[in-house]
């Protein structure tokens, strides 16, 4: 897709009424528990991520409905339901019946909370934020694009993982829930028949805090509060009893285990390269095709954004360099010179409808960064078909994995290519929506929409021209704002979709089709 981008208006007005104008931070998705459209009754042989299969953890089985012990599990349960009180009922509506989509919340909130760039000290000198002493100052993290595409990655698949793995034991033991085992006990949300020994809700309760906890170590707190919240509506719901939950929990700390393990050593730690390596990736470009970009920054950054997050262990893609684009035009080009042209049309020319795109899709500080705003898509999406957790942990694993590595792919061009943005070429040039510290090509809204439009296309085939559509204008929206050339997007939009294709290919084969 190396057209010009030309979107219809009709998909951003949709777009506006379908996340409201609230989209900027991360709010609240309300909807009522549903009854699954399906259980997954296969789903414990789903190809998983991290494990080799959903056996790979080891879970004792359960004492049998009959058992003195699960019979006092019961009464105590009852007893417990019977002292509910306020909180509690308002607990057990927040959560409701697919957590998946409430953690998802949790983590865009911490990603715009901590997606604030650090500012420079009174010498007019940097302190880059650091995990090791996270209170700073400057606090650790800043939640940047890369960091939230990668804290989004690592969630969903290890909640993806741990749920195959409680499916598994499922319908291995199928112990009943409590409220099918008697009939006294109202369940609180939609009835089901998807057996309740291991809670997947503890799965998804103890690997989101651990997860959460290392991307975010300031909210370790609050995030242990979620936790324990989250596991007693699980047991005041009378859908568990605490052998459920503790079952869960012990596959939600072996699955945690292994994706920090995973973060440890993918090269997330070496991304925010020091100078003189940064220096040495900008003369490289300049040696190799006579240009680079520079930071217009006051006072000037040292090191513009993550250099070597190109670098970082893709999920999908074997060898970035298979994806890395074609090179942009050459700066004397008649390519070059007739995007000038185009840009300055834009900026003497701007419409409101122009505006209202560029400010829509902008994404920047303090809100939950283009990744985000598709995984508010993505939790839309997953309710309205009425997804099982599962099945819903699926969609987000996939489509963050996908961006993960699109995100990858596109930092290896930026600082490969390490081409100049416009405001730095175009004399006089102003942009509408600031200027970020990184070079221009390709564009990472467009790379990163483009490769999560593909994903939900594939689960959703459904709105497959809508998510397209709606990413097309996220890549047009950097052209109109004078943030990027139109080559950035629309091979930026390339991009993504052939970064997504890898992630797709695997998905179509994991069994869950």
């Amino acid at each position: 897709m190396r057209n010009k981008l030309v979107i219809p208006f009709i998909f951003i007005c949709g777009l506006v009424a379908f996340v409201s104008c609230e989209k900027d931070l991360p709010t609240y998705l309300e909807y009522k528990d549903y009854s699954f459209a399906s259980t997954d009754e296969n789903g414990g042989t789903w190809k998983p991520i991290l494990i080799d299969e959903g056996a790979a953890i080891p879970i004792e089985a359960p004492e049998g409905i009959s058992s003195a012990s699960y019979q006092a599990e019961i009464l105590d349960l009852k007893t417990s339901m019977a002292e509910i009180n306020a909180p509690q009922r308002k607990a057990l509506a927040y959560w409701g019946n697919n957590a998946v989509v409430r953690w998802n919340e949790i983590a865009l909130e911490l990603i715009a909370k901590y997606n604030l760039i650090p500012g420079p000290n009174d010498d007019g000198t940097y302190t880059l934020p650091n995990p090791n002493n996270p209170n700073g100052p400057p606090g650790f993290p800043f939640a940047h694009p890369p960091y939230a595409s990668r804290a989004l990655a690592y969630l969903s698949v290890a909640q993806f993982d741990g749920l195959i793995s409680a499916w598994h034991y499922k319908y291995l033991y199928n112990r009943a829930a409590p409220y099918q085992q008697d009939g006294s006990i109202v369940y609180a949300y939609e009835p089901n028949d998807i057996p309740s020994y291991p809670s997947d809700g503890a799965v998804l309760a103890r690997v989101s805090k651990k997860v959460l906890s290392a991307m975010f170590p300031l909210e370790n707190e609050y995030l242990q509060k979620m936790e324990e919240e989250h596991l007693q509506s699980l047991l005041l719901s009378g859908g568990n009893v605490p052998s459920d939950i503790s079952a869960g929990t012990a596959i939600g700390d072996e699955i945690s285990i292994l994706a920090l393990a995973r973060a440890a050593g993918d090269g997330m730690k070496n991304a925010q390269a020091p100078k003189a390596v940064s220096d040495s990736i900008k003369a490289a470009a300049f040696e190799r095709f006579g240009w680079q970009w520079d930071n217009l920054e006051v006072p000037v950054r040292p090191v513009g954004l993550t250099p070597l997050f190109g670098k970082v262990r893709m999920w999908n893609v074997a060898n970035v360099e298979d994806v890395r684009p074609i090179p942009p035009p050459a700066l004397d080009s008649e390519a070059y010179l007739k995007d000038v042209v185009i840009l300055k049309e834009y900026a003497d020319n701007m419409t409101e409808e122009k505006r209202i795109i560029a400010n829509f899709w902008q994404d920047g500080l303090g809100t939950y960064t283009p990744p985000g705003h598709w995984n508010r898509f993505a939790n839309e999406f997953m309710v309205e078909s009425k997804m099982n957790p599962l099945r819903s942990a699926r969609t987000l694993a996939y489509m963050n994995m996908a961006i993960m590595d699109s995100g990858i792919s596109c930092w290896d061009a930026k600082y490969y290519y390490h081409y100049p943005r416009p405001i730095q070429m175009i004399e006089g040039f102003k942009t509408i929506a600031g200027t970020p510290n990184f070079p221009s090509y390709t564009s990472g809204h467009s790379v990163f929409s483009a490769a999560a439009s593909e994903v939900l296309a594939y689960i959703f085939p459904e709105k497959a021209t809508l998510v397209r559509g709606w990413a097309e204008e996220a890549a047009i929206s950097r052209v109109y704002g004078g943030i990027h050339w139109t080559f950035d997007a629309t091979v930026g939009t390339d991009q993504g979709r052939e970064v997504a294709k890898f992630t797709v290919d695997i998905a179509k084969l994991d069994g869950a089709n």
